[in-house]
């Protein structure tokens, strides 16, 4: 059954409590937290104080979304803050392989996400040290983008990298997940739905939230 992970990303920030509390009365098992710095990605979002401050108010497992340049200085600094699973882009990473055993060093999950230009051979010869392969479905930095359907063909493939390495590592879908396409995309092969507008934007979260896991 595959982990439903709604991204804080459209949530009204104004009211950042009324959301966890969300998330502790749903079926949710993760929260995506999406850190963007303005040079990997053309968006700011928020940083470390926001996750510590976050992390009093949940207990779900917290799945930081790092699209920022430099990663590996920060790492510490969001363990501390309270993540579980730390996801660095492959597109950001100089030395990808270090940066992922600095992240399962210090106790959290390790993740690599690909930007819908970058093919699968980039991360074939590290994919043994993630947790967790994010297969961004929307080019990084805005919500509410609409879902690249070319994704589907790419978790199919790297679904069969998994399996022909006989791995375990978790695919995650991000952007444009629908209640409409959800379906497609778990038959390809996704375990991690992430989720923005969909559940934020609904007049019902929770119970959008169900539905989603229902056809997970």
């Amino acid at each position: 059954m595959a982990i439903i992970a709604p991204s804080l990303l459209a949530a009204d920030f104004l009211h950042l409590q009324g959301a966890c509390d969300l998330m502790n009365d749903s079926e949710a098992e993760w929260l995506h937290l999406d850190v963007m710095d303005g040079r990997f990605v053309p968006n700011i979002s928020f940083g470390i104080p926001v996750i510590s401050c976050l992390r009093k108010g949940t207990q779900k497992i917290f799945d930081v979304h790092l699209m920022i340049e430099e990663p590996e200085k920060f790492t510490h600094s969001f363990q501390e803050a309270g993540a579980n699973i730390l996801t660095v882009h492959v597109e950001a990473c100089r030395h990808l392989h270090r940066n992922l055993q600095q992240i399962r060093g210090l106790g959290m999950k390790a993740g690599i996400a690909l930007n819908p230009h970058t093919p699968l051979s980039e991360i074939e010869e590290v994919i043994q040290e993630a947790d967790l392969i994010c297969i961004m479905s929307v080019n990084p930095g805005f919500g509410g983008q609409k879902f690249i359907s070319a994704s589907l063909d790419k978790i199919k493939r790297l679904k069969q990298m998994i399996v022909s390495k006989g791995l375990d590592t978790l695919i995650e879908v991000d952007g444009g997940v629908t209640l409409d396409n959800a379906p497609e995309i778990i038959k390809a092969g996704a375990d991690v739905l992430v989720a923005g507008n969909t559940v934020f934007s609904a007049q019902d979260p929770k119970g959008v939230i169900s539905k989603l896991k229902k056809i997970a």
